[in-house]
């Protein structure tokens, strides 16, 4: 009887196990089956818009057809060489035209609301506008567009073609559309949660591949030249500097072979400025880009690899978090990191002359409203960290002996945590009592991100929650 009895009461209590677990599971995959998409209105190259500020017909600027490239999908930085195209054309985007169309006295009231979708004010314009740099786009990107509505910009998600004209910032970032003057800002969602609405104007184009979809993300410092693609001319590539419309334009040979530099050591930022200055990209595996402290282990292809202009190095990192790829750019322009992001030159910088790196930050989405004439960057102005070839954080806290610890000289790098578990602690001295402690921060958590439910019924929008990487892994969205 007893025996039933005790059969009885622990089948129960697996009973309720199961339950319980059964619950759990189907809660956590109710999360992720209710998390939101991102809504995002296809815009095809070539097709006029529906609410302009300008109107298009005035020849304001022109798209032009470009196939798709393939790309690493996710986040690139706005030097990234060979993100942007250019061709001989005098002109894709008439900037004086657009100049005095919005400092039109008739034309106020559009002023006033193109002036506040970036954050300037109507004085501000000419000068801006003297700061952009006319591109093509060779990969499908998303941004914010605004049309005009009511007096007012109407900010929405959008994925533009390749192929359409836009103008960039100082920091890569696009910031009008050129053929319809519409201001252009960050697109602020998850890069991976998308919902691309085509309509029978914007159909889907040939080439589009979810896939390989970017976003920009500003340059880590205030860009001098952006390295270009001829689209008409792959082989041919163009130097143009910031804030001209052509006329100043240098060329180069796509196909000159350039070798990978040896970068393990450096930092995450001091290697992506590298790579920029010698014309090649950068990838990242992961949900985002690692903090600019973050510690480079290797890259593949490995150092003295040769490849043409614009192809990409995988960096392998260890420490720090990733910048989930939900997160927002903050605003357009320069992040304060001294230097220029020159293209592909006979005086590319030596290893040993990269700029300091800026600290790492916690990025929260921003508004489109965000200022791109005083920029930030998804780094902060904490102080940089060590240059090249300095020691690396302790990934654990040595045995205590007699004398002090010693000091790191990488005041940012206490926020990474270490690139793995670290094996048993030895000495060369007699073992001691005392236990080998190991410390890691706690990781960092990004923002709620606000979307656009999928459905007409509300939806929660649970807050991302972005892991540390403590095990050294390589991770990619595209820098």
């Amino acid at each position: 009887m007893a025996f039933h009895v005790f059969v009885h009461r622990a089948g129960k209590a697996a009973i309720r196990r199961i339950a319980v677990l059964l619950v759990f599971v189907l809660a956590l995959s109710g999360c992720d089956r209710g998390a939101p998409l991102f809504v995002v209105r296809a815009v095809a190259a070539g097709v006029p818009s529906l609410a302009p500020f300008f109107d298009e017909g005035q020849g304001l600027g022109r798209d032009q057809r470009v196939q798709a490239l393939t790309a690493h999908g996710g986040l690139q930085q706005g030097d990234t060489p060979g993100l942007y195209g250019g061709s001989k054309q005098p002109t894709i985007c008439d900037v004086v035209r657009l100049k005095k169309f919005l400092t039109d006295p008739a034309n106020e009231r559009k002023a006033q609301a193109w002036a506040a979708a970036l954050s300037i004010t109507t004085a501000e314009i000419p000068e801006y506008l003297d700061r952009l740099t006319p591109v093509l786009l060779r990969h499908d990107t998303l941004v914010t567009n605004h049309d005009y509505k009511k007096g007012k910009a109407t900010p929405f998600n959008a994925l533009l073609q390749t192929g359409i004209a836009i103008l960039v910032d100082a920091a890569g970032l696009p910031a009008v559309k050129c053929s319809c003057g519409n201001p252009l800002r960050p697109f602020e969602g998850d890069t991976t949660r998308i919902k691309v609405e085509f309509d029978d104007r914007n159909e889907e184009w040939k080439g589009y591949e979810k896939s390989s979809v970017v976003a920009v993300r500003p340059a880590p410092r205030k860009v001098q030249r952006l390295a270009l693609v001829d689209v008409d001319e792959p082989d041919r590539g163009i130097n143009r500097p910031v804030g001209t419309t052509g006329d100043d334009d240098t060329t180069f040979d796509t196909r000159e072979r350039r070798a990978v530099p040896d970068l393990a050591g450096t930092t995450f930022g001091q290697a992506s400025r590298r790579l920029a200055a010698d014309g090649l990209a950068v990838a990242f595996e992961g949900g985002g880009l690692p903090p600019d402290d973050a510690r480079v282990t290797a890259s593949d292809p490995p150092a003295g690899t040769e490849l043409r202009f614009g192809e990409y190095v995988m960096l392998s990192v260890a420490g720090g978090s990733a910048e989930g790829s939900s997160d927002s750019s903050g605003s357009s322009g320069s992040s304060g990191s001294a230097g220029s992001s020159d293209g592909p030159t006979s005086t590319s910088p030596s290893p040993g002359t990269s700029p300091s790196t800026p600290g790492p930050s916690t990025s929260t989405p921003s508004t489109p409203s965000t200022s791109p004439s005083s920029p930030s960057s998804p780094s902060s102005s904490a102080p940089p960290p060590s240059s090249p070839g300095t020691s690396k954080p302790p990934s654990s806290s040595a045995p205590p002996t007699s004398a002090p610890p010693p000091t790191t000289k990488n005041p940012t790098a206490s926020s990474a945590p270490p690139p793995s578990t670290p094996p048993p602690a030895t000495t060369s001295s007699p073992p001691t009592s005392a236990p080998v402690t190991t410390s890691a921060p706690p990781p960092t958590t990004s923002a709620p991100v606000t979307t656009v439910p999928t459905t007409g019924a509300p939806s929660t929008v649970v807050p991302s929650t972005v892991v540390p990487s403590t095990d050294g892994r390589t991770a990619s969205a595209v820098v």
